[in-house]
């Protein structure tokens, strides 16, 4: 299949609701520049990050949980820092931090032979300009991501995977995998007691897998309903999230929800305890007793930036089998918007496919 000028896609053009949302059918398709790859999207996935990079979300003016904001955004006060990195964002974007797909072509330095090789993209990447400790670049944050027929990539930040699995299962495991197993490693999980927050969502879910691999005993925390799914995935036991968290009873707590709840979790660790967090969808003010954390001797580790390891132990796992997707549903790209609302109701299980591929049939001529 030949490269074409033009691609379609789904832009971001400013912070705010899902009317910030456009397919267009106009683009102009990316050239690999000097060690980038150019790569033609099969699928990609739909992630928290997604919703609250739209929204505005991670600006240091917004002090309430996910949901608040995610119809309308949080106003024009969140233009100035609503993004990862606090730098603000340069609209139109193109987001989707998850991607599988197949370079189509390479700029200098890279091997033609990488051409056709099918691959998984880093979600969270590391640039090499940016003189920062621990540097952090997002796949539809700070670049342009997935949610269009093509994208571009360092060579590095695209690793060939081989696999059975199909392009929309492959896809859901780049950010919420990667995120779950960079929390993992940075506390050195071992065969210990966890407690897993939020964890029916992407992250969630994924954290249940990937703690058991280790041998960890699995406490999840959800909602009745999905009790027996996340069973089903691995976890011991769970708890509804509404009730008592046992005291001094987990060697590690792995949090995605922060919230007014935050101190129950931390009464819940043993003494020696590690608590990691990469979100806060319940809130990310939360009131900590200093004494609580130092006469007990606890560990709290904030989790973003990944080693280069992380993500090829991931694509490792996958390529094993040790790992499995979790896929509730799928959409076609040009129906982000629903896939969103439907992400919203928080009604499933693991992660949201988006379909690439049929839109480049569809609309190629």
């Amino acid at each position: 299949m030949g490269i074409p000028e033009i691609m379609c896609g789904v832009v971001l053009t400013g912070h705010g609701g899902l009317e910030k949302l456009e397919w267009r059918d106009d683009l102009p398709v990316p050239k690999p520049g000097k060690g980038q790859v150019l790569v033609r999207v099969h699928a990609a996935a739909v992630n928290n990050t997604d919703i609250n990079t739209r929204t505005g979300w991670y600006s240091k003016s917004v002090r309430g949980d996910t949901a608040s904001g995610a119809d309308g955004g949080y106003g024009s006060s969140a233009d100035a820092d609503g993004s990862w990195s606090g730098v603000p964002l340069t609209f139109p974007r193109i987001q989707g931090a998850d991607c599988c797909g197949e370079i189509a072509a390479v700029g200098e330095g890279v091997s033609r032979s990488r051409i056709g090789e099918r691959v998984l993209l880093r979600a969270l990447q590391a640039p090499a300009d940016n003189e920062e400790d621990m540097p952090i670049a997002t796949l539809g944050s700070e670049s342009n991501g997935a949610f269009a027929d093509y994208t571009v990539v360092t060579g590095t930040d695209a690793i060939a995977i081989h696999s059975n699995l199909s392009d929309v299962e492959l896809a859901t495991f780049p950010c919420a995998f990667s995120t779950a197993e960079g929390m993992i490693q940075r506390v050195e999980l071992g065969a210990e007691r966890v407690l897993i927050t939020g964890a029916s969502g992407g992250v969630g879910s994924a954290a249940i897998q990937l703690a058991k691999r280790r041998g960890a005993h699995v406490t999840a925390l959800t909602s009745p309903s999905k009790a027996q799914d996340l069973i089903a995935l691995g976890a011991d036991n769970t708890l509804g999230r509404d009730d008592a968290f046992p005291e001094r009873s987990f060697d590690v707590v792995i949090d995605l929800v922060g919230g007014p709840r935050w101190p129950d979790l931390i009464e819940a660790l043993k003494n020696g305890g590690r608590y990691v967090t990469a979100g806060a969808i319940a809130g990310p003010i939360v009131e900590l007793d200093l004494r609580t954390l130092y006469l007990r001797d606890l560990t709290l580790v904030g989790c973003t930036y990944q080693p280069a390891n992380i993500f090829t132990d991931l694509v490792r796992y996958i390529e094993d089998g040790e790992i499995k997707p979790v896929v509730s549903d799928t959409y076609r790209l040009q129906d982000l918007r629903d896939a969103q609302e439907a992400f919203l109701a928080k009604s499933f299980v693991g992660k949201i496919g988006i379909k690439v591929v049929e839109e480049l049939k569809q609309f190629s001529n």
